[in-house]
C-alpha cells in the first residue's frame, strides 16, 4: 500500500486534534485575520458553492489516471540563508519525504529546469543546488533620511515610520535604469507578541500601538543590482524611498467618493482617509503604478452591531489590538462610517514621492487578496480580484477608459483615473453534469469531464456623470460599499477562499488560487455541486478560466480544473493531467505569478502535509503542462509571499517567520534570519543562479 505524506498533528491542523483552519498556527490566525475561521462564515446566502463544482472534476480525472500514481517528492536542495547546517536541513527534509524525486523523460519546461527542493521543516530558506541567495531587506532597516538603525529594544513610532515595515507580503520591482530598480512591498499586519518584549495583549501602550500603525502600509525602496550575480542591495535614503503607514493621507476616488456612507466626523467630505490596513497581495499596472488589496481590515474595528458589518466579519466587542482605545475611528459605535473606508484596492505611484495614494471605490469593497490587470485589445484595463473568505466570490472590473502611452504629467493623471469608471462584475460558475451525479465523493460524472461555463454578472457601472446599480434593491453607492451583499443578491458562486487571480501574459487564460475550506460539505454548510472539489477541502486548488473569444472584457467564460493540491499519492489530487509520480506535493496555494516563459509560480500559505510552505513552478502549456516543481521552502512559521520571477532572479517575501503557537520575543520559535539571540524578522529574499544564468534554463 502506498503511503500518503505524513500529516503533522498540531493545534494548527483542524483535521487532527486541533481546531485551526489550514496549517496556520493559532498566532497567525489571531494576528493576520482576526480568527476569521473561528467565526461563523459571513456568507449565509444560498448561492451555489464553487468548491463543489471542482471536486467532482478532480475525481473523475484522477480515477482515470490512478495507474500513474507513484510515491513522490522532490530531491533535496541547497540551504543558504539561516543558521541550521545544510546537513541538518537534509535530515529534516528526509523526515517528511516519501521518496526521491524521479524526473521524467526529456527536459522540464523552459524556466523550470532545476532540481526540485525536498519538502522539509528546516529553519531557513532552502533553495535548489546551483543557486544562491541574500536577504535584501528586513523589518526595521532604515530607508528614509534621518531614520535610525533598527533597535527592537528601543523602538519608537517615529523610527518605524522611516524604516521598512513589518510582515512584507506583495512585492513588485519597477525599472529605474543604471542597474537600479524600485522595490515596492506591502506590510500586511503586525504581530505584537514577536515585536515587543513582554507585550501585554490586554493592555497595549500607546507607543506600541503607534509603532504598529507605522509598521503597517507600504514601503518603496530603491535597490541596486550586483553586476556579477542576482544579489540586490538597498540604496538607503534615496529620494524615491518612501513609507506609507496607517496614518498616511489617502484619497477616495470613483463613484462612491463623497457618498454619505463614507463621511465621518473627521472627514465630512467623504473623500479623505488616513492609512491603509492589511494589504495582502497586489498587482502592477501597465502605466507604472502598483495596486494593493486591503484584505482582513475587519479585525481592526470594534463594537459593531450592524448586519452589514457582520457580513464583513466585524465584531461586536473589543478588537484584539485595542486600537479603539487610542483613536475613536476604530470604534464603530463612535465612528460608524470609518470602517466603510477600508476594503478597497489601493493605487500607489512610487515614481512620484509627493503623490497621494488612492483608494478605488469602483473596484468594490471586500477582502481584496490583490488586483491584477489585463488590457483589452483597445487598451482598457480589466482588473481581477478575489475576496479571501470562505464561501465568497471573485470579481472583475472593466474600465471604460483607454490607457494612454507616455510619461507626461497629463498622461499619468489620465491613467491614474482609469480605475474610476467602468463596470464591476462578479462570477457565477455552472457545471455541465447533472446534479445527481455530483455526490461529494469525487465520483466521475458520466461525461468524463469536470468543467463548465460561467458568466460575469454586472453589479454597477460608474461613469463621469454618475453611477448606475444593476442590483435590484441596492443603490450604486451601496453596491460599491457593500459589494459582498450585491454578490449575494445576484447569485454569485461561492468559492473556497479565492486568493490571488492572475492572467497569463502569454495566453490570456486566468488562474484563480483557491487556498482551502475545511467547512466544505459539513453540516450546515454548502454541499457539493459541480464547481468545487472535495468535502473538507484542506489543500485547495487552482482554476483556469478562458474568457470567451479570449477577450478580457467578455461577459462569458469557460472554466476547468488546472490543479487540485495535496499529496500526489492521494487520488483526489490532479496536476493538469501530468503524471503524478513526477510532481512535488503542494498544499494551500495562495499568491501566483508568471515567469518570462508563461509558467505559473505558486506560493503557499498554511501547507497541511507536514512540511513548511514554499514556492513552486508549474508549466501551463505543452507536453509538460502540469509538471509542478518546488523551488524553495520557508523557515519555521513563515508563509511564502510576493513572488517575483525575473530572467535571472526570484524574489520572495518571507512573512511572519517564527509565528508559532506560544512563541514570544522571550521564547522564539525561529532564529531566522540573523541567528540566536536576535529578533525574528520578516524579510525579502533574492535567489539567483550561481553561474549567472537565467532561472530554470
Amino acid at each position: 500500500m502506498r503511503k500518503l505524506l505524513p500529516i503533522v498533528r498540531t493545534s494548527s491542523n483542524p483535521d487532527s486534534s486541533g481546531t485551526h483552519a489550514g496549517g496556520r498556527s493559532a498566532l497567525t490566525c489571531l494576528y493576520r485575520c482576526g480568527n476569521a475561521c473561528f467565526h461563523e462564515a459571513p456568507n449565509t446566502s444560498a448561492n451555489e458553492y464553487v468548491g463543489d463544482v471542482i471536486a467532482g472534476a478532480v475525481s473523475r480525472r484522477t480515477v482515470m489516471q490512478a495507474a500513474a500514481v507513484v510515491t513522490v517528492t522532490a530531491a533535496a536542495g541547497a540551504a543558504v540563508v539561516g543558521n541550521a547546517p545544510q546537513a541538518a536541513a537534509a535530515t529534516e527534509a528526509a523526515d517528511v519525504t516519501a521518496a526521491s524525486y524521479k524526473p521524467g523523460a526529456g527536459k522540464a519546461a523552459r524556466g523550470l529546469r532545476f532540481t526540485p527542493v525536498a519538502p522539509n521543516t528546516a529553519d531557513q530558506v532552502t533553495i535548489p543546488d546551483g543557486y544562491a541567495q541574500n536577504v535584501v531587506i528586513r523589518w526595521g532597516e532604515p530607508i528614509l533620511r534621518g531614520a535610525p538603525a533598527f533597535d527592537p529594544e528601543k523602538q519608537t513610532a517615529a523610527a518605524q515610520a522611516g524604516q521598512f515595515g513589518y510582515n512584507n507580503d506583495y512585492l513588485t520591482l519597477l525599472p529605474l535604469g543604471h542597474g537600479k530598480q524600485l522595490l515596492v512591498a506591502n506590510h500586511e499586519y503586525t504581530d505584537e507578541v514577536l515585536m515587543f518584549r513582554g507585550y501585554d495583549a490586554a493592555n497595549p501602550t500607546r507607543e506600541q500601538v503607534e509603532i504598529a500603525w507605522a509598521a503597517h502600509g507600504l514601503s518603496a525602496v530603491v535597490v541596486e543590482e550586483n553586476r556579477k550575480n542576482g544579489k540586490l542591495t538597498v540604496v538607503p535614503r534615496h529620494p524615491l524611498n518612501r513609507r506609507i503607514t496607517a496614518t498616511t493621507e489617502f484619497r477616495l476616488t470613483g463613484p462612491a467618493a463623497g457618498s454619505d456612507l463614507l463621511k465621518t466626523s473627521a472627514d465630512p467630505t467623504g473623500t479623505k482617509v488616513l492609512g491603509t490596513l492589511n494589504n495582502c497581495s497586489g498587482g502592477t499596472t501597465p502605466w507604472g503604478t502598483s495596486l494593493h488589496g486591503e484584505e482582513n481590515f475587519n479585525q481592526y474595528f470594534a463594537n459593531s452591531s450592524r448586519a452589514t458589518d457582520k457580513r464583513y466579519g466585524i465584531g461586536t466587542g473589543a478588537s484584539e489590538r485595542k486600537w479603539e482605545r487610542f483613536d475613536k475611528r476604530f470604534d464603530v459605535a463612535q465612528e460608524p462610517n470609518e470602517v466603510h473606508r477600508f476594503g478597497y484596492v489601493v493605487e500607489f505611484d512610487p515614481y512620484d514621492p509627493t503623490s497621494t495614494p488612492r483608494k478605488h471605490t469602483a473596484i468594490g469593497r471586500f477582502k481584496h487578496e490583490g488586483a491584477t490587470i489585463r488590457l483589452t485589445d483597445d487598451g482598457r484595463p480589466v482588473v481581477y480580484s478575489g475576496d479571501d473568505e470562505r464561501f465568497d466570490y471573485f470579481y472583475k472590473f472593466v474600465s471604460s477608459k483607454r490607457m494612454k502611452k507616455g510619461t507626461s504629467r497629463a498622461v499619468r493623471e489620465h491613467n491614474l483615473s482609469l480605475l474610476d469608471e467602468g463596470t464591476l462584475y462578479v462570477a457565477k460558475l455552472t457545471g455541465d453534469s447533472p446534479a445527481i451525479e455530483i455526490d461529494g465523493t469525487g465520483k466521475l460524472p458520466s461525461d468524463g469531464e469536470f468543467d463548465g461555463s460561467g458568466e460575469w454578472i454586472p453589479l454597477a457601472t460608474a461613469t463621469a456623470k454618475g453611477a448606475v446599480s444593476h442590483v435590484e434593491g441596492m443603490t450604486a453607492d451601496e453596491v460599491f460599499v457593500f459589494t459582498r451583499l450585491a454578490g449575494d443578491k445576484v447569485g454569485a458562486t461561492k468559492m473556497d477562499r479565492p486568493e490571488d487571480i492572475e492572467p497569463n501574459p502569454h495566453t490570456g487564460k486566468v488562474y484563480v488560487a483557491l487556498t482551502n475550506n475545511s467547512n466544505r460539505g459539513k453540516t450546515g454548510f454548502a454541499a457539493a455541486d459541480e464547481a468545487n472539489p472535495r468535502n473538507s477541502n484542506k489543500h485547495g486548488q487552482i482554476l483556469e478560466l478562458t474568457e470567451r473569444w479570449n477577450r478580457a472584457e467578455s461577459t462569458k467564460f469557460a472554466w476547468s480544473l488546472f490543479l487540485v493540491a495535496g499529496d500526489p499519492n492521494d487520488p483526489a489530487t490532479y496536476f493538469a493531467g501530468f503524471p503524478k509520480g513526477k510532481v512535488s506535493p503542494i498544499s494551500c496555494p495562495d499568491n501566483v505569478a508568471f515567469d518570462p516563459y508563461g509558467n505559473l509560480w505558486i506560493s503557499t500559505d498554511g501547507a497541511q502535509l507536514g512540511y513548511h510552505d514554499g514556492l513552486f513552478g508549474v508549466a501551463t502549456k505543452g507536453d509538460r503542462r502540469g509538471e509542478l516543481k518546488q523551488f524553495l521552502t520557508m523557515p519555521v512559521g513563515a508563509e511564502t509571499c510576493g513572488p517575483i520571477i525575473q530572467d535571472r532572479r526570484v524574489l520572495v517575501a518571507v512573512q511572519h517567520p517564527g509565528e508559532v503557537d506560544g512563541a514570544t520575543v522571550e521564547k522564539p520559535a525561529s532564529v531566522w534570519p540573523d541567528g540566536p539571540g536576535k529578533f525574528v524578522r520578516p524579510a525579502v529574499v533574492a535567489v539567483w543562479r550561481t553561474d549567472g544564468g537565467c532561472i530554470g534554463v
